[in-house]
């Protein structure tokens, strides 16, 4: 079982009854029973056609650190359309230029890193779940990572340059494809700078 799921697995074991049965309802609280909170930050997500927000909170449950993501947006259902939506943490805090490409690829620092959006992919530390948008185009995603941390170090957000959370307009593949291909969710729709 992958590293990252595993640890995903736990989080949600440590959860008490009570928070189980608000999960199993929609309603998962902010962070687990028992658990600190080391950071949170925050994201004002916009677009032609869209707009909407992005909360983040790193917690520590005994050795267990993840950032839980959660995101709603609202869009005009011909812009946003109804079905899955690719999501990713970007490299660089700024939404700027045409196409938001000014907020770079894939958050993926390291030696190794490789933040083309659609090579190495979903191995990118920005990676996340798609988003499910409805017919009048609400969407939500609420997501659990191990990959990404708040607080100082070399897996922050809140690096020298910051990063950015973009919704795109198609799903994301979840498969590595050529630079370009679009496989990751291709045009970038919505964009939001994360700020603590």
């Amino acid at each position: 079982m992958p590293h990252v799921a595993r640890l995903t697995i736990l989080a949600l074991a440590s959860l008490s009854l009570s928070a189980c049965a608000a999960l199993m309802h929609g309603e998962l609280p902010e962070t687990p029973p028992g658990a600190d909170v080391l950071m949170r930050g925050h994201a004002a997500i916009a677009g032609p056609g869209l707009s909407g927000t992005a909360k983040l909170t790193e917690f520590r449950l005994g050795t267990l650190r993840a950032v839980r993501l959660t995101v709603r947006v609202k869009g005009d259902p011909a812009v946003l359309t109804p079905g899955q939506h690719g999501v990713h943490l970007h490299a660089t805090g700024d939404c700027g230029a045409p196409g938001f490409t000014s907020a770079g690829g894939h958050f993926d620092p390291g030696p190794a890193g490789n933040p083309d959006p659609d090579a190495n992919h979903p191995y990118h530390l920005g990676d996340l779940p798609n988003m499910e948008v409805d017919a009048q185009g609400n969407g939500v995603l609420d997501a659990l990572t191990t990959r990404v941390t708040l607080t100082d170090g070399p897996l922050s957000l809140f690096d020298a340059d910051g990063a950015a959370i973009i919704i795109h307009k198609n799903p994301d593949q979840g498969i590595t494809g050529a630079p370009k291909s679009g496989v990751s969710g291709g045009p970038r729709l919505a964009c939001g700078i994360i700020l603590k």
